[in-house]
């Protein structure tokens, strides 16, 4: 139960926030054509998808953040369609999408590895991905912190993991880092465990 109807709904609270919001738009810039979207959630990604995009494939497992993004698909004229539950088994043709799009769901991917490759898969030669992640932090002190919150973290959180390597798994999936920045969200220092973020685009 609170997996399932509790999470989504803080989720879209928590990552709606002005920061976030401003980091979505660069993220989401030079997207082209068909996307995928892996991890759509409640579709705040929705009002920043630029005019190059002609269509979304969303995948997401939460019947409530599907719900929750109703809303914000109906502001917007692209065709979006939920075309599956699971970003680690896509039911979609290789080299049918001309980019991909991850934010903030590669931390709870039970095997981000597999959806990374998955991605690749259905993303033509040429394709980019775009991402937007927290994630393992530059400090030992930092990462100490992590570890030791991470498996409450999972306990409450929907499975999000604190200690994921975003760069290194996107490389490790076949992907080419071709833009990366990273650095603290604004914020206190306390907050650091959960703050440290990346933004990249891969080929």
């Amino acid at each position: 139960m609170w997996d399932e109807r509790v999470v989504p709904r803080l989720t879209d609270l928590r990552l709606r926030s002005r920061e976030i919001g401003e980091l979505r738009a660069p993220t989401c810039a030079g997207l082209v054509g068909r996307v995928l979207e892996i991890g759509f959630g409640s579709g705040l990604n929705v009002r920043w998808y630029p005019p190059e995009v002609s269509s979304v494939t969303a995948i997401e497992p939460s019947d409530v953040g599907w719900g929750i993004s109703a809303r914000r698909r109906a502001r917007t004229s692209l065709p979006i369609e939920r075309a599956g539950l699971d970003g680690q088994r896509l039911d979609l043709p290789g080299d049918s999408h001309d980019s991909a799009l991850v934010t903030f769901s590669l931390c709870t991917i039970p095997d981000p590895l597999v959806a990374l490759q998955e991605a690749r898969r259905v993303v033509r030669d040429g394709g980019r991905l775009h991402a937007l992640e927290h994630g393992r932090a530059p400090e030992e002190s930092v990462r100490r912190w992590q570890r030791r919150l991470e498996p409450v973290q999972r306990a409450v959180a929907g499975g999000c993991h604190l200690t994921r390597d975003i760069p290194a798994l996107v490389t490790a999936a076949g992907w080419r880092v071709e833009e990366l920045e990273q650095a603290y969200l604004p914020g206190p220092g306390i907050a650091r465990p959960w703050t440290y973020g990346y933004r990249l685009v891969a080929g």
